[in-house]
């Protein structure tokens, strides 16, 4: 059944807009370089024939225009980049001819549309991503502060790194050349600096962990080894809908299976697609190492987890714990490569963080 007269595709750009519409009925097509002006693009849409709907592509721009023009009263939809199906002899790229195509795909149907975030997810997602982004720079300034000493034969032997005992033997460090001093102040500067934004962005997650739509899901989510409350927070507010999914197609969402090219009776398959959201796929990588140690009674830091969870939580978030191990040790008899065998691991726990975030009156 037809849902709009006029489709709309739209090429957008953080200066320039281009859209192109199809008449359904005369076949007539409307053309139009426009603003990045909600306004302006909306009062284009009402002057075509009604009703329009519009697409496109996910990017940079975010979703403000879909939530301007959804309050605007037209249809729209966000297209996923990666489905979007291009012939192979197309060998041209403009503004326009990427309009008339989201258009044609549109009209077709064949527009695979994102899951769009209410305004609350996604300032929540800006908060998760904004403290992996100051866990890098903190990883990539400590790299240079402690390469800066190692150029020059100085290396700490006092135990584990980026201790107090650590901090406090850095802050001794003396050099002859003024040059060297300096740069060894700023590069020390840098990583105290990135050091407290990561922790005041860790103290603004873990206060709305605690008080927040997402909190019930966190709070399930931490029966499983290897999440705490940061990665619970970060893998509630990235995946949002969990409905969405089934305990077998979220392993898919997060790029961690195989690909694959079969023809006819062969079947050949590759490395994980790495599709999907990568920020979630990096978190669950992370949290399966955790699994591969032996797995008997929870510690002391899960039960006080465990104790914000209901007991059917606990029950699943204890069985999942045994069932990934259990992988693990299938895999180390198997002499599978560690890391091959993590990914393993993290697809398989996708899964059990489904299983225990759509849990009913978890």
């Amino acid at each position: 059944m037809r849902n709009q007269r006029t489709s709309v595709g739209l090429d957008v750009h953080a200066l320039s807009v281009v859209g192109f519409g199809i008449d359904e009925d005369t076949g007539e097509v409307f053309e139009r370089r426009l603003t990045p002006a909600p306004d302006d693009i909306l009062g284009w849409l009402r002057s075509l024939p009604q009703p329009a709907k519009a697409v496109y592509e996910a990017g940079p721009t975010g979703f403000g225009l879909y939530r301007a023009l959804q309050a605007g009263g037209v249809a729209c939809v966000v297209a996923a980049p990666s489905k979007l199906q291009r012939p192979a002899g197309d060998r041209v790229k403009t503004d326009a001819r990427d309009a008339m195509h989201l258009a044609r795909l549109l009209r077709l149907d064949e527009v695979t549309a994102v899951t769009v975030p209410a305004v609350e997810q996604e300032a929540a997602r800006d908060l998760v991503r904004a403290r992996e982004d100051a866990r890098g720079d903190l990883m990539r300034a400590r790299h240079r502060l402690s390469k800066l000493l190692l150029r020059h034969g100085i290396v700490y032997s006092g135990g584990r790194a980026w201790t107090g005992a650590h901090d406090v033997w850095l802050r001794s460090q003396r050099f002859g050349q003024p040059a060297l001093q300096a740069a060894f102040e700023s590069d020390y500067e840098t990583m105290v600096l990135t050091r407290g934004r990561r922790d005041r962005l860790d103290s603004a997650i873990t206060e709305m962990a605690d008080d927040s739509v997402w909190t019930p899901t966190v709070h399930r989510l931490c029966c499983l080894r290897g999440i705490s409350t940061l990665t619970g927070f970060s893998l509630a507010v990235e995946i949002g809908d969990w409905d969405r999914f089934t305990g077998r197609s979220i392993g898919a969402y997060m790029g961690l299976v195989p690909s694959e090219h079969s023809s006819g009776t062969s079947r050949s398959q590759g490395s994980i697609t790495k599709t999907g959201n990568g920020h979630v796929r990096r978190l669950l990588v992370e949290a399966a190492w955790h699994h591969r140690k032996v797995y008997r009674a929870p510690s002391t830091v899960m039960g006080a987890r465990w104790a914000n969870a209901s007991p059917a939580a606990r029950a699943r978030g204890h069985a999942g714990n045994h069932r990934l191990h259990h992988r693990w040790e299938q895999f180390t008899a198997r002499k599978k490569r560690p890391v091959v065998a993590n990914v393993a691991v993290a697809r398989e726990l996708a899964g059990w963080c489904w299983s225990l975030a759509t849990l009913e009156g978890g």
